[in-house]
């Protein structure tokens, strides 16, 4: 019989990012026939976790929270409709975890563009069936459940806990790259911001053959960008249109990492050669600069936005992370060490990725 009561940290109010999460029991999702079940053994902090908690997205109801979306642990229980997956299987779950699975773009393998919406695999609620409505809860915990058609089993080759990070910071940035042709249709790759996302748009922009420029407002994270494979590096500095002005139509595709505020978007797109793509997938904090339309039209160059990828895409990224040997830079805290972990990353001291691991379950520190 499924339990009906999981462990996890929660977070209770905006104060949880300063070590106040809490260890506590919480109700999983009822147990449907397409569902799995899964012993965590790591999951991956994003920033969008240190937002969630902070803000709940900007709906108090949805508190108490379990956070995580980078979710990587074996497989214990199995429903009867599930044929892929079976138990024993080491699997991810990255940040989303349901979806309505028949719309035209569920069905074309875009799911994270369902048409009643992006369920998140924290503080939202499932669609379908007797769980309908109830909430997702994710991986800062000893145990995830949930629909089998959104987890990932991963590839031998790589090691579960740098697999974790990429459920959610990979394939954010894998899934725009391979959209837009990079090391293909787009030789030329710049990456503007190198932090979590950032560092990981870099080692997979190398790895399918691009050239890579580095796009940072100093300099002190080049050696990083050079060491993850950057060949070029623009330091935008106090005056993005002068250091922009000399790398002009230069790159053929930028994907634009950065959540700070007042990015340079106008600079970014000069950068751009006719034809160009500028893809956000960082949200600026206040949102974006105007934006010159001549700059659009005159340049023939396109902005744009992308989230996350569908487990298709998840599962390829996986796929060419293992043949390439592509590592991420993660460092480890115990789950019992969250609330250290989660001030340090709302700090702004990931280099590049942090990963929870679950000793209890047999996480390998």
């Amino acid at each position: 019989m499924s339990a009906t009561r999981f462990n996890g940290w929660v977070g209770h109010d905006s104060t949880a990012t300063q070590g106040n999460l809490k260890w506590e029991t919480f109700s999983p999702k009822t147990f449907q026939d397409d569902d799995i079940e899964m012993n965590i053994l790591y999951c991956g902090i994003c920033g969008s976790d240190v937002m969630l908690l902070e803000t709940a997205f900007g709906d108090n109801s949805n508190y108490p929270i379990v956070p995580g979306h980078e979710i990587v642990g074996q497989v214990t229980q199995v429903g009867q409709l599930v044929s892929n997956i079976k138990v024993g299987d080491y699997v991810g779950v990255g940040a989303e975890s349901d979806s309505c699975l028949e719309c035209d773009f569920c069905i074309a393998g875009r799911k994270q563009y369902c048409r009643q919406g992006h369920r998140p695999s924290c503080c939202s609620t499932f669609l379908r069936g007797s769980s309908k409505g109830e909430k997702t809860c994710g991986g800062f915990a000893d145990t995830w459940r949930g629909p089998h058609q959104f987890a990932v089993k991963i590839p031998a080759k790589l090691d579960l806990a740098e697999a974790a990070p990429m459920f959610c910071g990979g394939v954010t940035v894998f899934s725009p790259l391979k959209q837009f042709g990079a090391g293909t249709t787009a030789k030329r790759v710049g990456i503007a911001g190198v932090g979590g996302l950032g560092h990981f748009a870099i080692l997979f922009a190398k790895a399918m053959g691009a050239d890579v420029t580095a796009i940072s407002h100093s300099a002190h994270k080049k050696p990083d960008a050079e060491a993850m494979g950057a060949t070029h590096f623009i330091e935008t500095g106090t005056d993005p249109a002068a250091a922009c002005a000399e790398h002009k139509q230069t790159l053929d595709l930028i994907i634009c990492t950065t959540n700070g505020p007042e990015p340079p978007i106008n600079e970014y797109l000069s950068l751009l050669a006719p034809g160009g793509h500028l893809v956000l997938v960082g949200i600026p904090e206040g949102g974006l600069p105007n934006i010159n339309a001549f700059t659009l039209i005159a340049g023939n160059v396109h902005l744009g936005g992308s989230v996350i990828g569908d487990p298709t895409d998840i599962a390829e990224m996986l796929e060419f992370a293992a043949e390439k040997g592509i590592k991420p830079w993660i460092k480890k805290y115990k789950m019992s060490d969250v609330n250290e972990a989660i001030p340090d990353m709302k700090a702004g001291k990931a280099h590049y990725r942090f990963v929870l691991v679950n000793e209890h379950n047999g996480g390998k520190m």
